[in-house]
Parts: C-alpha cells; structure tokens; sequence
C-alpha cells in the first residue's frame, strides 16, 4: 500500500506534538527521532509522486508522438 506525502507528514507533526508535550528526555528524544524519519518519509514520498507525473507525461507525450507518426505512414 502506497502511502502519500499528506499520511506521512501527519504522522511527522503528530510526532512533533508528542515531543513538545514529553516531560522524559528519552521520550522526547525517541519523538524527536520519529519526526525526523516520516519527514524523510514524507520528502520521499513527494518526489516520487513527481517522478511518476514526469514519467506519465513522458509517456503520453510519446504515445501522442508514435501515433501521429502511425497516421503519417
């Protein structure tokens, strides 16, 4: 299952809350970390949803192109 770029920062910002609300060092630490990871998580997310709009338009740009060819021959 694919997460998306929105589940991922909700998470991080979820972290964040916890870590500010920690009285423990240890467990704002460990929230501190967790925030850390899904913003990494949710960055990659977002350039693979870019990536994957380049290559959809690529691809279309491509189809159109093989058959304007096909209606040429």
């Amino acid at each position: 299952m694919a997460q998306t770029f929105e589940f991922y920062d909700a998470r991080a910002n979820e972290a964040a809350a916890e870590a500010k609300r920690a009285t423990l060092d240890n467990v704002r630490e460990r929230c501190l970390r967790a925030e850390k990871t899904w913003r990494g998580l949710a960055q990659q997310a977002e350039r693979v949803a870019s990536n994957r709009e380049k290559a959809d338009r690529e691809r279309a740009a491509r189809r159109e192109e093989e058959a304007l060819n096909a209606a040429a021959n």
